[in-house]
């Protein structure tokens, strides 16, 4: 049963200064159709619960009372999402003063302070996200995502507005063949062998493994590469030292602050931004949104 729970909204506490209009900004961008959206300040997406069933959550930020509301369900499980997609336990006072000794990035700290670097309820998912944006643009990998939801996901019993879809789950995609994904052949043949390892419980992407070794698994899957490590790394594994350092975006924003984005170079710069340098990557892409 899914259930839009009428239970009281959850107040959830964050350090601030919180950089609401920038997650909710990278946020809606990336919206999947039909599981989640960005509406008038608030995130609202569908959700798996313990018992199987299903929900509409909603988390909307409120800048003036220092908290973040949680709409739905009251389970443990739900609320420590909730904090790991919006970054609610960061520390962005360190965060922020770290990055600022570097002269080039202290201007982007000083126009968004507290950025967050966005979690997610789904690990499998994310990772899923990760393989089907390799090489392509936020907006054709959004749409691509929201039909394969569309086709492989579960539909809500009752749909919660233009939340209709639980993303397909590590076992539902395991049982399907690659060549029916309407993909790449590549990336269709990664995201099923990490369906199946999810499934087999091989591969551990809850965050009770450890970091290397969940990245060691995903990263003997071929078809899976540096970007798309570091890039779980960021979302899912949670290491607030991640790096991009062949993203496009992460290039570009090294070529608008006047920085050398020769290889070399380049990560001998990002050293300056440990252990935070995946909040350095989010200054980057917010550069060029």
């Amino acid at each position: 049963m899914d259930d839009e729970a009428n239970d009281r909204p959850l107040r959830l506490p964050y350090q601030a200064p919180f950089a609401v209009d920038t997650l909710l900004s990278f946020l809606g961008a990336r919206a999947l159709p039909g599981v989640e959206e960005v509406d008038d300040g608030t995130y609202r997406r569908s959700v798996r619960l313990l018992d199987g069933g299903a929900a509409v959550i909603g988390l909307t930020p409120d800048i003036v009372a220092g908290h973040v509301t949680l709409s739905g369900p009251e389970e443990d499980a739900l609320v420590q999402s909730a904090r790991r997609a919006f970054d609610l336990d960061a520390d962005p006072l360190a965060v922020d003063a770290k990055l600022a000794e570097d002269p080039k990035l202290a201007p982007l700290v000083t126009r968004i302070p507290g950025m967050r670097v966005p979690g997610t309820f789904d690990p499998f998912e994310l990772v899923v996200r990760a393989i089907f944006g390799q090489q392509v643009s936020v907006a054709g990998a959004r749409t691509s995502l929201g039909r394969f939801a569309a086709r492989f996901g579960t539909p809500l019993d009752r749909p919660s507005g233009r939340i209709s879809h639980l993303f397909p789950s590590a076992e539902q995609v395991a049982e399907i063949r690659p060549d029916a994904f309407a993909m790449p052949r590549g990336r269709a043949k990664a995201i099923h062998r990490v369906a199946e390892l999810v499934a087999r419980g091989t591969l551990d992407l809850s965050g009770d493994a450890p970091a290397s070794e969940t990245l060691h698994i995903l990263g003997d899957v071929r078809g899976i590469g540096p970007w798309t490590l570091a890039y779980v790394a960021m979302r899912v594994v949670r290491d607030p030292d991640a790096f991009m350092a062949g993203d496009l975006g992460v290039r570009k924003g090294f070529e608008a602050l006047g920085l050398p984005v020769i290889p070399r170079e380049l990560l001998e710069r990002a050293e300056r931004w440990r252990p935070w340098r995946a909040y350095a990557v989010m200054h980057l892409w917010h550069m060029h949104p």
